[in-house]
This record gives C-alpha cells, sequence and structure tokens, in this order.
C-alpha cells in the first residue's frame, strides 16, 4: 500500500511541476529591457534632461524650418519703416496676377471689395464699417501692405499663418494694381 501512495505522490508532483511550466514563454528573460520597455509619461518628468523636468529649448536666435525673418516690429514705427523702407523682393515678371487675383478673392474681397474699393460683402451687409477704398489711401507702398498682412491693423486680422511671404508679397502687388485702376 505505501508504494501505491508513493506513485500516486510522485505522479501528483509531475503533473504538478509540468502543469506550471508555459511552453510560449520562456521563464528567464536574456535583456529584460527588449521584453518590458520602460515607458515615459508625456508630460512627466525625466532625468533625460539636464533640469530633470523638461526638454531642452532652442538656442536663443533660432528659427524655426521654412520661417522668414521680419525685422519691423509691431507698431507704428515699425509700420511707418515698412512703408519707408520695405521693398518687394518679387520681380515684377515674377508675379502671377492670376495667382494674386485669386488670392485676393480668397482672403480680401470679402471686405475690400472686388475692385478695392472698399465695398466688400462684409460692408455693404454692415459687418464692418470703415474699410477704407485703396484710391483713398495715397501714401500706401508694397511694403506697408506687406507689413499690415504679417501683422494685421485695426480690424484686420494677421494673415501670416495663412499666407506665405512669397503670397503676402504677390497679393501687396496685386493691391497696388487695383489702387492704379482706381
Amino acid at each position: 500500500m505505501k508504494s501505491v501512495y508513493k506513485i500516486t505522490l510522485l505522479v501528483c508532483f509531475a503533473v504538478l511541476v509540468s502543469s506550471c511550466h508555459d511552453k510560449s514563454k520562456p521563464n528567464y528573460q536574456y535583456m529584460p529591457n527588449m521584453y518590458e520597455p520602460v515607458s515615459y509619461e508625456t508630460y512627466g518628468e525625466s532625468n533625460a534632461f539636464k533640469n530633470g523636468k523638461e526638454g531642452q529649448l532652442p538656442v536663443d536666435g533660432s528659427i524655426k524650418r521654412g520661417q522668414d525673418v521680419y525685422a519691423y516690429p509691431n507698431t507704428t514705427a515699425g509700420y511707418d519703416l515698412a512703408k519707408a523702407n520695405l521693398k518687394s523682393p518679387l520681380d515684377s515678371s515674377a508675379v502671377d496676377m492670376d495667382k494674386a487675383k485669386e488670392l485676393f478673392d480668397i482672403y480680401c474681397a470679402i471686405c475690400h471689395g472686388t475692385a478695392g474699393d472698399g465695398k466688400g460683402k462684409l460692408v455693404t451687409q454692415g459687418k464692418y464699417l470703415g474699410v477704407p477704398s485703396y484710391k483713398d489711401r495715397p501714401t500706401i507702398t508694397a511694403g506697408s501692405i506687406f507689413h499690415v498682412q504679417t501683422y494685421g491693423l485695426n480690424a484686420m486680422g494677421s494673415y501670416a499663418n495663412q499666407l506665405s511671404a512669397h503670397e503676402r508679397w504677390i497679393l501687396a502687388e496685386y493691391v497696388l494694381k487695383l489702387k492704379s485702376e482706381l
């Protein structure tokens, strides 16, 4: 009878040992970081940076890729300097007036009117008042138009996020063309 107990105990032990073994997962990890990566919280603290809290800041004076430096400040003095000194970098043959008209109709004609007379749809409906005609502004230059498109003026907002610098220069040339036709 003792041998039956021993055999039963031995079989139970063998079943117990073999049931705990999973052949799909090894019971050891050679390089544990490959199996269980260390994750970081998106905005959490980390010892990967010098100060331990935030990422590295860009070097002073650096600009984003694809951005241009615009040296005139968003002040009245900056507007006056842009009006007097800022010239279009585009050659007159490089200005595509069809593209300029298309951009003007999209961004400007709603207030300034398709002819630049200050009678756009929002003005005729009474939504905005006091949008000047280009013929009433004899002192505007390409530089002042570019400056106003970049920073905005009075009720007009900035178009620097919607239009590239090249497109703003094209629009400035088109506005001067409309001004000469009025």
